[in-house]
């Protein structure tokens, strides 16, 4: 038996199987839809109510409520327009000036003959030694002007401190007067000179006959006057005091 003839002949047993079980599960499955859709067809069942007592009056409609009006639109402030950027300058660098062209030099000019020269370095040293003459002569000048200003400024500043000194000097003399008791006996002017020692307040420490008048009368009477006129004036300025004094006494000043 050929192998072809061998499956002919077989029995297919599961496909019969097969056929019985897919019809019994489509059964099945129109079975439940028709079912389902006669239960959703079905009127529904209607009840009887009475009424006792009259219905209630319906409700008073609902009063009308306007919608909020919208707000009225912000109006916002323009923006202000970005400015435009400033665009900085190019920096251009500056092409370096030009280089200065050389000078020409000066053609040198001939030397000039030699008595020339001689001649222009004589008046060159006599132009300089004039100069030079000329600044000692102002410089000789401004020595005696100022020399002569110094003396004369010692002349008036001693001039100054003798006045000053003759008038210290006659205040102490009339303060004396003042204090003197001369003798009957005095004849002419005589002339007596004392040396008299001083505090810086003008007491006097000590009186002392330096000349005698030749009248020792009159001495001991101007020593006396002295003695009694103690404090003695003092100077002005006070740089004039002199710690000893030497004064000149005559009767008839």
């Amino acid at each position: 038996m050929s192998t072809l003839a061998y499956f002919r002949a077989r029995p297919d047993y599961g496909m019969g199987r097969a056929f019985m079980l897919a019809f019994a599960v489509h059964a099945v499955l129109l079975a439940v839809m028709f079912f389902g859709v006669r239960m959703q067809n079905r009127p529904g069942d209607t009840v009887t109510v009475e009424l006792w007592e009259a219905p209630p009056p319906p409700p008073p409609p609902a009063p009308v409520v306007e919608a909020p009006k919208p707000p009225p639109p912000k109006l916002e402030a323009p923006k202000p327009e970005p400015e435009p950027e400033v665009k900085k300058p190019e920096i251009v660098e500056k092409a370096p000036p030009p280089k200065p062209k050389p000078k020409p030099k000066p053609e040198a000019k001939p030397a000039p003959p030699k008595d020339d020269i001689e001649k222009i370095l004589m008046r060159e040293q006599v132009a300089m030694e004039s100069r030079k003459l000329d600044e000692e002569r102002k410089r000789a000048d401004e020595a005696r002007r100022k020399a002569d200003s110094e003396r004369t400024a010692r002349q008036l500043a001693a001039n100054a401190r003798d006045k000053a000194l003759a008038d210290y000097v006659n205040r102490i003399r009339g303060k004396v007067r003042q204090n003197w008791i001369l003798p009957q006996d005095v004849q002419g002017n005589p002339e007596a000179i004392f040396s008299v020692v001083q505090l810086p307040t003008g007491e006097v420490l000590s009186v002392k006959l330096r000349k005698s008048s030749g009248n020792p009368a009159l001495d001991a009477a101007i020593e006396r006057a002295i003695l009694k006129s103690s404090p003695l004036p003092l100077p002005e300025p006070r740089s004039l005091f002199d710690r000893q004094l030497e004064l000149t006494f005559r009767p008839q000043d």
